[in-house]
């Protein structure tokens, strides 16, 4: 139970005290009036005594008695109705409620912290009313009067005779057969006089001559004079005089039924009446209507939310709350009325001793006499010794009498023992001993009483017995027994099964719940309280179960859960008896226990439960509160209780808007707003693709975000503008940003541009099992007007909140805003809306959130023939189901901050600024279309398409630039492009390369020309190549405008799905501060396949022919080209129309293929083998603008020669050479250091020069497709790039390998490492041989035996630098196969020479080879070393061999 004011002993006294009754004359009653008062008002509040009392028992003994209190009351001939006994008790827990601003006990219980009221004043007052309340009963004297008070005024002419008066009055009242009540304890009834005297209007002397007279007639002890009113008016003075009877009027004007000034009866109104069914409630809901949440009848369990015979949820339930609505509150508040305004301080001290003269010289000293004559009376009776107290032991002794459960005994409760019955006097005697605290002697006569009555089976006599008997034991000073709870129980199961008096067991379930809880017995007084609940008194029950619940929560170890559980049910009863403020405190204090524990239907009750007393109390925004509740969790309620969860909330909710309806629209809960999810999209509605036309991807709130794309596209358009800004990206560069999401940068602002439309994209979720309709969606904004380049005007922000109220489409100068008039959605279904602005002015734009009309699906009769689905009109709205106008904000968090070491240690977002746009002024804006544009291609292949440009706003476009990752995909041509046919029509049976048609003369004789790397937009330092100009007109675009320009593409050399993206870039003529530039995206999708694979190899020619001074060598190219391609994309084969070269130092001269067929095919799988040869660029030196240039020379293998030195073919030529150069840069890119006694790098270069060589190939074909029936020739080329001598090239790999599975190797990482020193086969390259002599030689032998033979070997340094070279003539071919072809012979002369030559210097040696017979000789057997000039000996290398020299000698 609760924390009370008073401890049990106190309840227990102040519920069992002596009754006096009082009885006036009428100038008696006009003196106390006077102070608004009657005569036992008047001296109630000094009824309890500040001393202690004393009085002997039977045995002569003292016996102390403490803080006695008596109680003081006129004299009532009627007992209290029933009726309105419960009307007062009602009353008075009605008007106790939790002051204001109490400050709750908070309970710590696991992972609970609970705020819990410790008192509950309005059960104590409840208490205490009931018990003062209660009628006396024949079977009991606890509550009859001891004593009665005669009051006469003394401004009575004849007092006296007065006194006599009211004294006959009395004595007729007691012994008369007329009254039946009040109830008198004994015949002699004490009667006390007392003569008021009024100080300001009678003389002091007749009172005293009067009191005089009274003392001799009636003795000293049995009267008394007691002079009031001191102050003659109500006049107020400086002296403040308390008023201590204010506390006891409040509940005695509840008990006279004051309360209401039409002074109604006795008789209850129907508005308290507990448990009639057949009147309404207070709250207004009719006890029979199945509303769709609790409804107001006996038979429901508390937590049942649905009626299962109604699945649909009717508005029964709304009816109830429109009717509650209307319900007026028929208590007004009692005038303030001052009490006591005659009387002062000395006149309450002359009253409170009054009081102590009356009891302590008249009542306690008549109670000890009626002790003793009782006690006398019995002994005599029984025969036994002459005092009772001593023969206690003596009866207890005895053989007990058997009790006998209470099924065994008769229903005598009806039976009635004579006044002067012995069992009577015992049971009166031991009541007289309980009111003056002699407890001992009172439990002894209760224990004797119990025993007789039981014999008897005189049930209510024994209840009564055992009741108090048990109450006398506890109350024992020193507790020599303990308390005896069986006897409790016994008589509340008598009172309640055999006497069917609920009143006195539930006094009896008070008295000894309070004992329990005093001796921290919390589980049975809990067990006890909610025994004592039944259906007869809601109000009872209710305020027990509450007792309960704290009873469970007060354990040592607190019982939660069925606290919380304790509680609903209390606020369950405490709703059916009217209760509303007491039932909604219940819900809310359990609520505590059940929110965010998973107990969703618990929850759901408890909820929807607070908003409807909420409602009834006119707690609108409390009751709003708890609906949302329900609405926003996640509820696993069923589809029609959630029906009716909802349409409640929008009734409570539209009765809330309607008081307040200018007030700013409210929040509304459903549906849910996942508010990270919104995305924001700047730009209108693109054109689609018409025909042949392709519209540029561009963005979409249709696509997906990539992070990876994105920062692709970052990083093209940085590229872009650190080309327009001259290799530097401005400080404010902001990267454009088309549609902003959670994974987007959003910490600046974005920019949108004025005219342009901005949609928001906003993701709702309804988690209902009912569907939603959204009516009139649309945004809320808030728009600041500014003119950029200006000073600021200082306008007053624009908003269209107050225009939202307004269900209707809305469009105004500033921003336009899209209203969507439906938008339905599906049970738990997640849905988009897009909603659309569009400024019309510059400034800065807040979009805040949505606003729209929540309402349910109207229920449309299909029989009707309306369309279910569809609304048609506002009008049906009303009708068939119920809408709100609310709102929802927009609230974004930023992303988590985690730079500086205070973010990390906190939990700190940044800004969002996605919904915060900046309009800018008007921009260019452009569509792109491309027409031709192929999805599949041959690996190299060359396609020729088109592109639109169109300048769609009213702005100049100007520096139109196009950005790309693979700018090898793709050109717009170079200055020679202009041969080129120029439209889609004209092009479509065209080639992509510009052709000439070549004679038989020129058959594999190369056709050379010069070309400058600048015309085909390759700089000096190519840091541009990505970034590329399209030519346009004037290079602007007027508005409105278009013009289509060619677009060559060739395919990847890898096969695959390729993404190749375009990032086309556009300014304005006119600089705008905010928006400097503007881009659009595209995302071409690329399908190749295998077509040609090209390995090449280029070796020495050991010639000397055709050289000027013998400085400029030739070079053999071999070409091997293999079909890969399986047929699947139609190609029958693959023809080889010409191979050409590109260098600058290099170029093809001829074809040396011995082949009638100049068209190389290759069909499937098949392979072919060209030989080139390849000498220097003759005029390289000639002129000084030829340095820079490339040399192509081209071989026609075909019918017409392919200018490769135009576009399409040098374009991708020198696009496809930077792509690999750039590759080689990266994976080559790193510097070292080099020791200085060691010049590894400077040796490395001069010897790498000698064999390098730079040649590029570049092999074009045309494949024969079949396609519909059709025969169509692409077209493409490969390219190869030769570096070095003797090492093969490939074009690039048109298919993944299957990787061999290695070792995983794990190397620490470390410096990188040191250039190593030239290789063998690099230093080998330094010097080229050659021999020169007759093929052959005739020789006499028969004359000459010896044969000499002249031989010339030339020895040309191929590097830049000096050579030592060292010649060995001694080296001979020892292995036995060489001996067998060729023969031996030797060289004449000096055998080992030394030689220094310089850079590029060409010698001749004169050698002299001897042999001794004729036959077949290898002359190559010289050995060549050679190192760089100052280097050590160590270095020296040997050169490669020159091929076999094959000498024939002939005898004649």
């Amino acid at each position: 139970m609760a924390q009370c004011l008073q401890s049990v002993q106190e309840f227990i006294q102040d519920s069992f005290v002596p009754m006096v009754a009082v009885l006036c004359s009428e100038d008696a009653e006009q003196v106390t009036r006077k102070n608004n008062l009657n005569f036992s008002e008047l001296v109630r509040p000094f009824c309890r005594l500040t001393s202690e009392g004393h009085m002997r028992d039977p045995n002569n003994q003292i016996q102390v008695i403490k803080n006695l209190k008596i109680h003081v009351s006129n004299i009532v001939t009627q007992p209290p109705h029933p009726a309105a006994i419960r009307k007062m008790l009602s009353e008075v827990v009605s008007v106790s409620q939790p002051a204001e601003g109490l400050v709750a006990n908070v309970i710590t219980a696991g992972d609970y912290d609970l705020n819990i009221s410790a008192t509950t004043p309005w059960f104590e007052n409840y208490r205490e009313t009931f018990f003062q309340s209660m009628p006396a009963s024949d079977h009991e004297f606890l509550n009859h009067y001891l004593a009665c008070m005669l009051v006469v005024s003394s401004n009575e002419p004849q007092p006296v005779e007065q006194f006599l008066k009211l004294s006959q009055e009395q004595h007729r009242i007691q012994h008369s057969s007329d009254y039946t009540y009040p109830k008198w304890f004994i015949p002699n009834t004490l009667k006390y006089y007392v003569l008021l005297h009024d100080i300001s209007e009678v003389e002091e002397q007749r009172a005293d001559t009067v009191y005089e007279e009274m003392k001799q007639r009636y003795g000293t002890q049995g009267c008394y004079l007691l002079k009031i009113n001191s102050r003659t008016s109500a006049i107020s003075t400086d002296e403040q005089i308390p008023d201590p009877w204010s506390q006891y009027l409040q509940k005695s004007n509840l008990q006279n039924q004051e309360l209401y000034e039409d002074g109604t009866s006795v008789v209850i109104g129907s508005t308290n009446t507990e448990n009639n069914v057949s009147e309404p409630e207070v709250d207004g809901i009719d006890p029979s209507v199945k509303a769709d949440g609790v409804p107001n009848n006996f038979k429901t369990h508390p937590l049942q939310l649905d009626h299962p015979s109604d699945p649909g949820g009717s508005f029964d339930a709304l009816d109830t709350l429109r009717n509650a609505v209307q319900i007026t509150d028929g208590k007004k508040p009692s005038t303030v009325t001052t009490h006591g305004a005659c009387l002062t301080l000395n006149d309450h001290d002359r009253i409170r001793q009054f009081i102590q003269e009356f009891t302590f010289r008249g009542l306690l000293p008549h109670i000890e006499k009626s002790i003793r004559q009782l006690n006398d009376q019995l002994v005599s009776r029984k025969g036994l010794s002459r005092s009772l107290f001593s023969a206690t032991k003596k009866w207890f002794s005895g053989g007990k009498v058997p009790e006998k459960s209470i099924a065994e005994l008769k229903n005598t409760a009806g039976l009635l023992y004579p006044p002067e019955a012995p069992e009577l006097q015992i049971r009166k005697l031991a009541d007289l001993c309980f009111l003056v605290q002699h407890y001992d002697l009172a439990y002894s006569c209760y224990h004797t009483a119990k025993k007789d009555f039981l014999n008897d089976q005189a049930m209510l006599y024994a209840a009564g017995a055992l009741e108090m008997a048990a109450v006398s034991a506890f109350l024992q000073p020193g507790a020599p027994r303990p308390y005896p709870a069986h006897y409790m129980d016994t008589a509340i199961q008598t009172y309640r099964d055999v006497c069917k008096n609920m009143v006195l067991a539930e006094r009896c379930a008070l008295l000894s719940a309070e004992i329990l809880k005093s001796q921290v017995k919390c589980s049975e007084a809990a067990t006890l309280l909610i025994r004592m609940t039944s259906e007869d008194s809601d109000l009872r029950s209710a305020l027990l179960l509450e007792q309960a619940a704290h009873c469970f929560i007060n354990m040592r170890s607190p019982m939660v859960r069925k606290f919380a559980f304790h509680m609903i049910l209390a606020g369950h009863r405490f709703s059916k008896a009217g209760q509303k403020r007491h039932a909604l405190r219940c819900y809310c204090q359990a609520m505590q226990v059940y929110k965010g524990k998973g107990w969703s239907l618990a929850e759901d009750h408890i909820n929807f439960t607070i908003g409807r007393q909420s409602f009834t109390l006119k707690q609108l925004d409390n009751a709003v509160s708890a609906f949302r509740h329900i609405l926003i969790n996640d509820s696993k309620q069923t589809a029609s209780q959630q029906g009716a969860f909802l349409r409640e909330y929008l009734y409570v909710y539209k009765n809330v808007s309607q008081l307040s309806p200018d007030d700013p629209l409210p929040q509304l809960p459903l549906p849910c707003i996942q508010s990270s999810a919104t995305r924001v999209f700047f730009g209108h509605d693109r054109r689609l693709a018409e025909g042949q036309k392709q519209a540029a991807t561009h963005v979409s709130l249709d696509q997906e975000f990539d992070c990876e794309l994105s920062q692709q596209w970052k990083e093209l358009e940085e590229q872009v503008v650190a080309v327009v800004n001259r290799g530097a990206i401005p400080v404010n560069f902001q990267p454009t940003q088309y549609c902003l999401n959670s994974q987007t940068d959003n910490l600046r602002f974005p920019l949108a541009v004025v005219q342009e439309p901005i949609i928001v994209e906003v993701v709702f979720k309804n988690p209902l099992k009912v569907p939603l309709l959204l009516t009139d969606l649309s945004l809320l904004w808030k728009f600041q007007s500014k003119v950029f380049g200006q000073l600021q005007n200082g306008d007053e922000p624009i908003s269209n909140e107050k225009e939202a109220h307004v269900k209707a489409t809305f469009k105004n100068e500033i921003v336009s805003t899209e209203v969507i008039l439906e938008f339905s959605m599906s049970s738990e279904e997640t849905k988009v809306a897009r909603l659309k602005l569009l400024p019309h002015q510059t400034g800065e734009l807040h979009i805040l959130g949505v606003v729209y009309n929540l309402g349910t699906v109207p229920f449309v009769n299909v029989v009707d023939g309306t369309d279910p689905s569809g609304v048609q009109g506002e009008g049906n709205l009303v009708i068939n189901g119920m809408s709100v106008r609310g709102r929802q904000d927009l609230e974004i968090q930023g992303p988590r901050l985690n730079n500086t070491k205070e973010e990390k240690t906190s939990v700190k977002h940044g800004p969002d600024r996605r919904l915060d746009p900046i309009i800018t002024p008007p921009m260019p804006l452009l569509e792109v279309f491309f027409i031709n544009f192929p999805t599949g291609l041959l690996c190299g292949e060359i396609r020729k398409a088109f592109v639109e440009f169109v300048n769609v706003s009213k702005v100049l476009l100007t520096g139109l630039k196009v950005a790309s990752k693979h700018p090898e995909f793709f050109t717009f041509g170079s200055n020679t492009a202009a041969l080129t046919p120029q439209s889609p029509t004209a092009s479509e049976n065209c080639s992509a390369y510009k052709t000439i048609v070549t004679d038989s003369t020129s058959a594999c004789t190369a056709l050379t020309s010069l070309v400058s790397p600048v015309d085909f937009g390759m700089g000096s330092g190519n840091s541009s190549l990505g970034v590329i100009d399209i030519p346009l007109p004037d290079s602007v675009l007027l508005p409105g405008a278009s013009i289509q320009l060619p677009l060559w593409l060739r395919g990847p050399d890898k096969e695959g799905v390729h993404e190749i993206n375009f990032l086309f870039y556009y300014e304005s003529a006119n600089k705008v501060s905010k928006l400097s530039h503007r881009v659009l995206r595209h995302t071409a999708v690329i399908c190749t396949s295998r077509s040609l694979s090209v390995r090449a190899t280029v070796c020495r020619s050991n010639t000397f022919q055709d050289e000027e001074d013998g400085r400029n060598g030739n070079m053999l190219v071999f070409v091997d080209v293999e079909n890969i391609n399986t047929n699947e994309a139609g190609v029958r084969e693959f023809h080889i129309v010409q191979v050409s070269s590109s260098s600058k130092k290099w170029r093809f001269q001829k074809c040396i293929n011995p082949s009638e067929d100049k068209d190389a095919k290759l069909t499937s799988r098949e392979r072919g083998k060209l030989c080139f040869k390849a000498t220097t660029c003759k005029y390289q030196e000639a002129t000084s603008g030829a340095l820079g240039k490339y040399t192509f020379a081209d071989i026609i293998l075909g019918n017409e020669q392919i200018i490769s030195a135009t576009t399409p073919c040098a374009d991708f030529f020198f696009r496809s050479c930077h792509s690999s150069e750039s590759k080689k840069t990266l994976t080559n890119g790193y510097t070292s250091f080099v020791p200085a006694r060691w010049p590894t790098d400077d040796v490395g270069k001069v010897v790498r020069k000698c064999s390098e060589i730079d040649l590029n190939i570049i092999v074009l074909w045309k494949a024969y497709v079949v396609e519909d029936n059709k025969q169509l020739i692409l077209e493409g080329q490969l390219h190869v790039t030769l570096q070095t001598i003797g090492k093969e090239a490939y074009s690039l790999s048109q298919k993944q390998e299957a990787q061999e599975m290695v070792l995983l190797k794990l190397i620490r990482p470390e410096q990188p490492p040191l250039p190593a020193r030239p290789s063998v086969e690099q230093l080998s390259h330094l010097i080229k041989t050659s021999l020169h002599y007759p093929e052959s030689y005739d020789h006499p032998f028969l004359h000459k035996s010896l044969c000499v033979v002249p031989v010339t070997l030339m020895l040309s340094n191929c590097s830049q630098a000096g050579v030592d070279v060292i010649i060995d003539l001694r080296h001979k071919a020892i292995s036995p196969e060489t001996l067998e072809v060729h023969g031996s012979f030797t060289w004449l002369g000096q055998t080992q020479f030394k030689l220094q030559l310089k850079a590029q210097e060409i010698h001749k040696l004169q050698l002299k080879a001897c042999f001794i017979h004729a036959g077949v000789y290898n002359l190559g057997t010289p050995r060549v070393f050679a190192k760089l000039t100052d280097q050590g000996s160590m270095c020296e290398t040997s050169q490669q061999n020159s091929m076999p020299a094959l000498i024939i000698i002939n005898n004649i």
